[in-house]
This record gives structure tokens, sequence and C-alpha cells, in this order.
């Protein structure tokens, strides 16, 4: 079919479909309405198809069954009303609307009629069509077909590929695959982006044109046609029975043969060949130019001797045409061995001796890059000795592995102020390798480092980055010139360590190494200087960082009243999983949680402001850049004294008490005489009293008075009615020291007070005044006062018998009084005992001498006065006061003046003065 006359037959459908609807509405108003099923109207299309993205029209046509008009008539999608705006009024019976189809367009379209509101069917539907939305079909794209090889010969089936349209298809869609020859057309059903063509034979060295149509009910379309030669569908199947072989004496060839999988009478074949070492994968082809005859071996070339290599094989059209085979299977074989065209790979670590200015140095090596063989040993020369040979046992290097692993050699003790050449040479079954030197330098001549050093990750990778060092020409026995960089990196977790050597122009390298995650690394970099080493610069690093795989173990070292000392061990280094950036110490007390950050290189803390007796919970948590771990909880309590405040607190008591002892002891001592005084009180002694020195005519001793006779105390009797007169006149005659007796604060009585002071308190009536530092309780005056006659508490004296009588029997008041300072015996201040023993004393040491002459009243004329007038400062008896009568001895029964009566005793203790 010519595609030109399709796309005219299109438009025609298209001119023609509004006439088409015409007729059909005009067959439909002319439908007979006799049958039994009522029909209000009719849909045109019925059932269509629609396009999403595009504008449908549908007409509504009534009967005259439905008593209606267009007016009556609205349409709706589903549930949704179409707007008035989209109906088109065709005449009184037809309404037209036209909608946007879309994936949300509703799948029904009805058209219904409005009735009254008194109708039992308001909205009655006159008719409905079911949507059915979907998208032409698409051009397919990319058509390639292929004819492949079956047994001995091409298949006839011809197999083709395409690429079908990138939309859903809602439609059911046919796909049709058509082969045009010259003599005739081949098609056949395909799927939706493949098919085949059986020719019968395939077609050799003919045209073919294919093609493929895609239809559904909105449309067909096909493909751009494809014009080909059959020699262009060829693939045949790879080359079989490849082999290669190892040729003796060429340890750096391999020939390798194979079969033609097909007979040149249907294809001449070219072949390809690739190769790589076991496990690589980085294949390497040999140039197509070397094997596009039609051959079945080809010998590979510049190989490395004693290696495993896979082969595989490939062939196509000679010309060029179709398509490359497969790849044949994988063949190995190993070339022959070599001897080693490179140097060992020399290096030496410098382990810390214990002696004194010596180091042990540790040669080990790898086994040259070119081995070329299996090295079977070595043989090593230090300094100017002798070649030593090293046997490597086989199972400790295998040169076939890919690994180059590490030799330990030689260990050696190296002084300080040595320097030294080391020498090396690998061999192998087949020869030796080229001598690899290393200068082991004295300290003092060991060239400079690199400036500096540092280290970054990426892409999964360890980089380190350096500065080279500055070194100047000069006169040192190395050259100024880095030839070569050595890396050194040593697990700090294991102690594993390998090098690797760079370019002198090299200032950055990846590790090539197989470095672990989470593990530290210390990397040095080493200058070399035509075989001289440098000094290294050292940096610590990791591939990858992590949150520490534990926390420190806390514990407290000392506890206080109100701090804590706190310690904890590093973690190991194979548990910390990255730099360690600080150490954060929590600690939890009453519900509250506090913490401290400190520096990573802080393993021991004091913990201040804490509360005295009190629970602690503690714990620490170390951090690195990728995350923090927390250690175990401790709990611990502070004291509730601070160390040494309780033993302080006892020296300060005990310190306190002893200096009281010694104080109170120093007060005793001082005050000793007092003190003496108190507990031993000294006992009045009368002998030694004033009195007695005042006279010394009378004896010693006192007379023991008689129980009911008081003779020997002269008592002068005093009227009590002249006591008042008798003061005055006496007054006159006093002498100047009657201030002494008459002061109110002196007692003028036997243990007598002043009546401004109770009867225990005394003032001495010493001229001087007395000595100050005696208390009036110890001060006690005694004194033997005679009155006259009358006096209250004395009996009344007898009437005088004559003038010359009375003259001479009369004496002036006399007044004793002594001036001991000694206390009153209990006895006397404190009368015990009977009444009679109170009335009567029984140490009556004051008293007159009884019969007194004149001669003594004489000589004691001055006192007598100021006797009297002491006796008259005696305060009066109170009304209830009991008069005491002394027993008249002194008067014979006839009347006759007997002795003086003795002053009596007063009642209940001593009367207070006035």
């Amino acid at each position: 079919m010519n595609p030109t006359s399709k796309d005219m037959k299109g438009i025609m459908d298209k001119s023609s479909y509004h006439l088409l609807q015409l007729l059909a509405l005009a067959c439909l108003a002319c439908r007979p309405t006799c049958s039994s099923i009522i029909t209000f109207g009719t849909i045109i299309p019925q059932s269509p198809t629609v396009e999403i993205g595009k504008e449908f029209t549908a007409t509504c046509v009534l009967y005259n069954a439905a008593k209606a008009t267009a007016e009556d008539i609205y349409w709706m999608l589903k549930d949704v009303t179409v707007p008035k705006e989209q109906y088109t009024k065709i005449n009184d019976s037809a309404v037209s609307v036209t909608i946007t189809i879309t994936n949300e367009t509703a799948n029904w379209l009805l058209c219904r009629k409005k009735e009254s509101p008194l109708s039992l069917n308001p909205n009655q539907v006159i008719h409905g069509i079911l949507l059915t939305k979907g998208y032409p079909p698409e051009k397919p794209v990319n058509l390639s077909c292929m004819a492949v090889q079956s047994g001995q010969k091409i298949s006839s089936n011809v197999t083709c590929t395409w690429q079908p349209g990138t939309r859903d298809e809602r439609l059911e869609t046919t796909y049709t695959l058509f082969g045009s020859l010259i003599v005739s057309n081949k098609s056949s059903k395909a799927h939706r982006s493949s098919g085949y063509i059986d020719f019968g034979t395939f077609p050799s060295f003919m045209e073919l044109a294919i093609w493929v149509e895609v239809e559904n009910k909105l449309g067909k379309v096909r493909s751009d046609i494809l014009d080909i030669y059959a020699a262009d569908l060829v693939k045949t199947n790879p080359p079989s029975d490849v082999n290669i072989i190892s040729e003796n004496n060429f340890s750096r060839t391999l020939l390798v043969s194979w079969k033609h999988p097909i007979h040149v009478a249907y294809v001449t074949l070219k072949y390809n060949i690739r190769f790589c070492t076991v496990g690589s994968g980085d294949w390497t082809e040999v140039p197509p130019n070397d094997t596009e005859s039609y051959k079945e071996s080809f010998r590979l070339q510049y190989l490395k001797p004693d290696t495993e290599y896979v082969v595989q094989v490939r062939c196509m059209h000679h010309m060029g045409y179709g398509y490359w085979s497969d790849w044949s299977a994988n063949t190995t074989a190993r070339t022959l061995e070599d001897k080693p065209t490179s140097k060992p790979d020399l290096w030496r670590v410098i382990i810390p001796s214990q002696v004194k200015s010596e180091r042990r140095v540790q040669v080990m090596c790898k086994d040259p890059v070119e081995s070329n063989g299996r090295i079977q040993g070595y043989s090593i020369k230090i300094q100017d000795g002798n070649w030593e040979t090293v046997v490597v046992n086989g199972s400790d290097l295998d040169s076939r592995s890919q690994e180059r692993k590490i030799i330990p050699l030689y260990q050696i003790p190296w002084s300080d102020k040595r320097r030294g050449l080391i020498e090396l040479k690998a061999w192998n079954s087949v020869g030796e390798s080229p001598e690899a030197s290393l200068v082991i330098p004295k300290l003092t001549q060991e060239p400079p480092s690199v400036e500096s050093l540092s280290w970054f990750t990426k892409e999964g990778r360890l980089w380190v980055k350096w500065q080279p060092p500055n070194v100047t020409a000069t006169g040192e026995p190395y050259r100024s010139v880095v030839t070569e960089y050595v890396l050194e990196w040593v697990s700090v977790g294991d102690g594993a360590m390998d090098w690797q050597r760079e370019h002198r122009h090299t200032r950055m390298a990846a590790i090539k190494g197989n470095l672990q995650k989470f593990n530290r690394y210390d990397i040095s970099v080493y200058p070399m200087y035509s075989g001289w080493t440098g000094k290294p610069l050292t940096i610590a690093a990791f591939l990858e960082q992590g949150a520490p795989l534990e926390g420190p173990s806390v514990k407290v070292r000392r506890t206080g009243k109100n701090d804590a000392e706190l310690e904890w061990m590093e973690i190991p280094l194979d548990k910390q999983r990255g730099f360690i950036t600080n150490y954060t110490i929590f600690f939890i007390t009453g519900g509250k949680e506090h913490s401290i950050v400190v520096t990573p290189d802080t393993y021991s803390y004091t913990v201040k402001h804490m509360a005295s007796n009190s629970k602690y919970v503690v714990r620490v948590m170390a951090s690195t850049v990728q995350g923090s771990t927390n250690g175990s909880n401790l709990s611990f309590n502070t004291l509730m004294y601070a160390p040494g405040q309780i033993e302080a607190m006892v020296v300060s008591v005990c310190i306190s008490f002893l200096f009281f002892v010694v104080l109170t002891v120093l007060c005793c001592i001082y005050k000793m005489d007092s003190i003496k005084k108190k507990i031993w009180p000294p006992v009045p002694d009368p002998s030694n009293s004033t009195i007695a020195k005042w006279f010394p005519d009378f004896p010693s001793k006192a007379d023991t008075p008689k129980e009911s006779v008081l003779g020997d105390v002269s008592v002068v009797e005093v009227d009590v009615f002249d006591r008042k007169s008798l003061c005055e006149e006496d007054k006159a005659g006093l002498p100047l020291k009657k201030d002494k007796y008459l002061s109110e604060e002196h007692s003028s009585g036997i243990g007598g007070s002043s009546c401004l002071s109770s009867p225990h308190q005394s003032v001495s009536d010493s001229d001087e005044g007395g000595d100050s530092g005696q208390t009036t309780a110890s001060t006690v005056q005694y004194s033997s006062v005679v009155a006259s006659c009358g006096y209250k508490g004395q009996t009344p004296c007898p009437l005088p018998q004559t003038p010359q009588s009375s003259s001479s029997q009369s004496q002036t008041p006399s007044f004793a009084r002594s001036e001991s300072t000694q206390p009153l015996l209990d006895s006397e201040e404190h009368p015990e005992g009977t009444e009679s023993h109170q009335r009567y004393p029984r140490n009556p040491y004051f008293r007159r001498l009884p019969g007194g002459n004149d001669g003594d009243s004489a000589d004691l004329g001055e006192l007598n006065q100021l006797e009297m007038e002491a006796s008259c400062r005696f305060c009066p008896l109170e009304q209830n006061s009991q008069q005491t009568t002394p027993t008249e001895e002194g008067q014979s029964p006839d009347g006759q003046p007997g002795p003086d009566p003795s002053y009596m005793p007063q009642l209940s203790g001593y009367r207070p003065q006035c």
C-alpha cells in the first residue's frame, strides 16, 4: 500500500465525518417507535474510542416518545454536569457537546432531560455511551536484524529488534514484521519490541527490505524501512578448540591456536584476540591488522615471564559485514621463567636497643617487580664483608601470587656512629637479579627530612601530601638531590608494616596497601638521596574514623569532702577507631546531671564544688569526629569531713583543754593563800588578840564562867531613861578617833556588824583601813562593851545607896576592842545548842578584872568613855525582844554592893548596831 494514498484516505474520512453524522440523525429521527421497550433517544457515535488529549464531539437525538425539546437536554460525565458553554443546538430534537479527553475524564457520557418537579423521575437519562480512552500507535525506531549461525550454516530465520513507543498502551495494539525480497514478501506477527521472519533459506548475497507496522483502533503506523544486504545480518559462532602453547626458550611468548566455526563457502572470517593476567580483568587486544587474514593460530609476544595469562578469541565476516561473534571461553597458560630483570625492593627498619649508642637494623625486602619466576633466595652483603646467602622457603614466598610479600632477611646490631652499606641480590632457577643497595648513615649524617606532612581521605583511599626537603649543595657524602621517596606505614594495632616508592617529583600519593577502616596507621615519608635514607617525618592517620568501641573505665583515686579525684585508662588503640577529640565527665547527684569537657590527653581530673556526704554516679565519655561512646557508671560517696578535719578538731579541743588546765593551775598557784583560807579558815586565838595586850596583867586563859554566876565580868549599869543624856554628855569627851568607832560601816559588838550590812559582812576598824585584799567575811572584830545599867536586854541595876558609894562604885562605860582579823569560829558565828548556852557563853574571852579599883578605872577613863558612846549606839530592842536578867552575885542579901556585874550575852546572836 502506498503511504501517500493512505494519508489521503485519512483526510477524506475526517471531512466526511460530519456529513455521515447528519445522515445518521435523519435516519434515527425516522425510526419507528413501535418497540415494546420505550426509547427516548440515542447518542451518536455509539461507544467510541477517543484519543487522550484531543476533543471529542457527541450528539444526543431525542425521539418523539421523549416529549421534550433540545432545551430540556443537558450532558453529564458520570456525576459531573458539563457546562452549557460546551453545548451546540443542532435542531429542536438534537444537541451536541464537545469535551476534551484527559486521563481524568470519566468513562461514561450521559444525555439527560429535565422533568417537572412533580415528576417521579425529575432527571431522566435518555442515553449513555462508554468512552474508551487511549493513544494512537507510536512509530518504532532503531530497527536492527541479525541472522545467527545454526549448525554449519546461517539460519533462515532473521531476528529483528526495535524500540517501541514510550507511551502507555491503553488500547489493544498489534505488531507485524515485514521482510521484502525481490522475488517475494514475508511477514509475521511480532512482540512489542522483537520478532523474526523465516525466509526458508538464508538469502545470501541478496538485498532485503525490513519494517515493522503497529496498529490499534486509533490508527496505524510503521517504522522506517531497513534496506540491508544479507551478509550484514550474519553473526557466526565463536572459534572453537582454542589452545595455548608455551614454547621452549621463549619466556615471553605464547602460541594460540583455534578452529573456524563455519565453512569458508558460507562466510570468510577474520579474528580478534585479547589476553590478560589471571585475576586482573584488564584485557589487552591484539591489533586487528595482525589477525585480519583467514588463519587458525597466532603467537602472543612481549609477555611477562612466569606469568599466567587468560586468552579469548572471536570472529566476523572478513569484510567487516555483520556482527562479531561472542568471545570464546577462557583459556589459560603460563609463560616460562626468566632471570629477574629488576632489583629487589630493599628496606630496613630501625629497632631501638637497650644498649647505649646502639641500634638494631632489621633488613627487609620484597621480591623484584620483574622477578620473571619464583624467587628461591637472596644474596646479602653488609659493608665490605662477604656475600651471604639467605634461602627463602617456598611457603614464605610465592612469586606467582599477585601480592608482594615482605621478607625479613637479616637483623644485626648497628652503632649510632657507624655508617654502612647493605647490598642485596635475588635469584631464581634461571639467574640473579640486578643488585640493590641501601646506605645506613650515622645519626649525625642523616640527610634532612621533608618540610611538612599531611593526610586526607578521598574516594575511599588514604592520601599523603608532603613538601620536599630544603637542601642545598654541601660537602656531605650524599648528593643533595632527592632521587625518590619511600612511604612507610605501620598498623598501630597489630604492628604490620609496608612501604612503597614514589617518584622524586611526586608531592602527593595514595597509599596502595590494603588499609583497614577504623585502624590507626603511623605514616612516615623518607626522602632518598642516591641510596642514602633521609630523616623520616611521621604522622598518624585513619582511612575512616568511627565512634569508639568502648568507653573509658573510670575509678575514684581519692574522695574528699567537696571534691573527688577521678582516673581512667586510655582506650586501647584497636578500639579507639579514630582520634579522641575530648573526654566528657558526667556526674549525677540528686537527679541532676552535670558535665565537664577535658582535653584528649587528660586521664585524671579532680571534680570540685561537690556536696559533702552525698552519693554521686560518674561516667566518662570518649568522643571522636564520628561519634561518642560512654563508659560504665561508677558510684561513690563524698566524705562528711575533709581529711584531717576530725584530727584538727580533736587537737584543737585537746589544746584548748590543756590550756584551760594550765591556766587553772596557774591561777590556783597564784591564789594559793586565798584558796587555803577558803578551804582551811584560820581559827581565832583569843590569847593573841589585842585585848590581851591592853590588859597584860590579866591571865591569858579566861576563866570559865559558871552556869549561874558571871562575877568575872563587870557591868556598868546605865539607866535606860538616862541613856540619851549620858550619851550626849560623853560625846564631848570622845577622842579624835571617834569617827572610827562611830562609823556605820564598822562593827561594834562581838561578832556584830553594821546596821547596813548582814551579820557576816564586817569591815576592819584598823586605822590603816586594813588589807585591801581582805574580804569582809575574813575580817572579824572582837570587842567587849561594858554598858550602863538599864540597857535594853539587861536587868536593871539597883538604886544607889549613898552618894559616896555611888561615886565610888560608879564607873565610866568601858569599851574594849580586839584588832584580830581572824574569822570567828562556827560556834561563835553560828551559835548552836540550847538557850542556856546562848545566854551564857562557854568561853568569855573579854571580861573585867573582879573588884576593879579606882586606879584601874582612872587608867581606862578614855576607853570607858568610848565604850559608853558605843553602848549608846546599840539599837533598842524590839517590842518582842526577850530580856535577860543577870544573876545578882555582886549584891549581898542585905543590900550591900558586891562585885561588878558582867556584861550579859545577847540573845539570838549579835544585836545589830544603829
